[in-house]
């Protein structure tokens, strides 16, 4: 019996195990994902500013004329305290000085000499910014399991925080499997074709921000995919294949993983394309074997890999990330088999309208020029109506 979708997902939570973690400088944390929940260091602000070029002021003054005693800028207080009857210069960022409590922008301050007079009246906190408004030292920055993009970088560096802990990045191993693939730019012989699957399966995992992993050819030979598979999983947290399993006569990898200690957690999932899909673990890394049309290895990175690295690496967001939307024609279901169709997305109205492509089979790639989604048809008897809500992922 085959394995639902759903399935495959719930043993990925079940069976992947957590990368181990470390500390590492703010700045080079940059796409990783965090072990624990950073608090600021400071208060933010760090002390009670103005949030305007003016003058600081004590509002009970009125409409008087008043002295200026000095300026307050960015970095450089005043270092005087307000009176009655004066006033300091002070520009954005510059601190408040002791004693007022408004700042009046420029733009309503006429100023004579050493002497300023408001055209409008202010009010007590008045373009202030106080110490600790926006949050107060202690306070969580993120969250453990979020994913560290450059604005939090930015938040946590503003915050005092010059370094976090994060779960290490995966590494990763591709074997690309088969006789019939050459590399693109050399000359094709009778039976030979161009390989999609490792430019493919190097770009996808570049394009995802784990960068360059160790991409492998193995012709279909069962002691070359056994020396090659050996090494992978001695230095690799995730091995993912490309052909190899299925139940030809040259399909090794299933029985290779096997003699190598990777326990087979499944095989087969009830997916179109991607049927042959196997995963197992070997203590904790876990091998991918992918069937070797280019359509199925798309298909099973952007559900089953996704999945995978997410919980390697303490996401918290549910991987793959689903969305909703509609479709915006009929299309056909498939009554044995959940379907994974590459589809136009076009969300000009704020809808998700979502419309098939032709040329589906798992051997074509062409529609990848124009294809935005995944969308998930779960199986059932009768077609898929227009405007049927759906779910649907990033391509």
């Amino acid at each position: 019996m085959l394995l639902p979708i759903e399935g495959a997902l719930d043993e990925y939570r079940r069976t992947v195990v957590r990368l181990d973690t470390g500390r590492v400088p703010v700045e080079a944390a940059l796409g990783a994902v965090l072990a624990e929940a950073p608090a600021a260091r400071i208060d933010l602000p760090r002390f009670t500013q103005s949030s305007v070029d003016g003058y600081a002021l004590r509002s009970v003054d009125g409409m008087v004329s008043r002295e200026l005693v000095g300026t307050s800028a960015a970095g450089d207080p005043s270092g005087v305290a307000v009176g009655p009857g004066q006033a300091v210069r002070i520009l954005t960022g510059g601190m408040l000085p002791e004693g007022a409590d408004a700042v009046a922008r420029q733009e309503i301050v006429d100023r004579d000499g050493s002497h300023v007079r408001l055209r409008e009246a202010v009010t007590e906190r008045t373009a202030i910014r106080y110490a600790g408004e926006e949050l107060a030292a202690g306070t969580a920055i993120a969250q453990i399991g979020q994913r560290v993009t450059s604005g939090l970088i930015a938040a946590l560096a503003m915050a005092g925080i010059d370094s976090v802990l994060i779960r290490r990045r995966p590494r990763i191993a591709v074997l690309v499997t088969g006789d019939e693939v050459l590399r693109a730019g050399v000359s094709l012989g009778p039976g030979q074709i161009y390989d999609a699957n490792g430019p493919l399966l190097r770009s996808w995992f570049i394009e995802q921000g784990y960068g360059a992993p160790s991409v492998v050819y193995v012709p279909d030979d069962e002691q070359a995919l056994t020396d090659a598979m050996r090494q992978a999983l001695d230095v690799a947290d995730l091995v993912v294949t490309s052909g190899g399993v299925s139940v030809g006569d040259r399909d090794f990898v299933p029985a290779v993983a096997e003699s190598l200690g990777v326990r087979k957690v499944f095989w087969k999932v009830a997916q179109k394309p991607g049927k042959p899909l196997w995963f197992g673990m070997r203590g904790a890394t876990a091998l991918l074997g992918m069937p070797g049309n280019p359509a199925a290895v798309l298909v099973c990175l952007a559900v089953h890999a996704r999945a995978i690295l997410g919980h390697m690496e303490g996401v918290t967001q549910a991987l793959p990330a689903w969305r909703g939307g509609v479709l915006a024609a009929a299309v056909d279901a498939d009554p044995e088999r959940d379907r994974l169709v590459r589809m136009r997305l076009d969300d000009t109205d704020g809808v998700a309208r979502l419309e098939v492509l032709p040329k589906q089979d798992s051997h074509m790639l062409s529609n990848l020029a124009s294809a935005h989604a995944l969308v998930w048809l779960p199986s059932r008897e009768t077609s898929f109506s227009a405007g049927e809500r759906v779910r649907w992922l990033t391509l």
